[in-house]
């Protein structure tokens, strides 16, 4: 299994959603996070001066998968949420050791 970790744009979101969605990968957390890159924030420019904005808004998706599901996930994902634009996002993968669903004790692919 693989968690899925996307930093994405929040105007995104909604497309990236329905992608997953129409791909049958319905189960996400969705966070509201603050974040910079390489661009390390933006200037804007105000009557007074210019306005440092080091922290801007994104979107973390996390997705826990089976592994053969991850590579159609990160290239919905990518595809969905791009805009060509400094400052689409990261993806991260890691693995996950086990799942448990709470309810009925299920563990592993069946849980997810």
């Amino acid at each position: 299994m693989q968690k899925i970790e996307a930093i994405i744009r929040p105007e995104r979101l909604d497309a990236v959603k329905e992608a997953l969605e129409a791909k049958g990968h319905h189960s996400m957390t969705v966070y509201d996070v603050e974040g910079r890159g390489r661009q390390k924030g933006i200037q804007l420019e105000w009557r007074v001066g210019t306005y440092n904005v080091e922290f801007l808004p994104k979107i973390k998706l996390e997705i826990v998968c089976d592994n053969d599901d991850c590579r159609e996930i990160i290239d919905t994902i990518c595809d969905s949420a791009a805009t060509g634009e400094v400052g689409d996002g990261k993806i991260f993968v890691s693995e996950v050791k086990d799942v448990v669903r709470i309810r009925t004790r299920e563990s592993g692919k069946e849980a997810i």
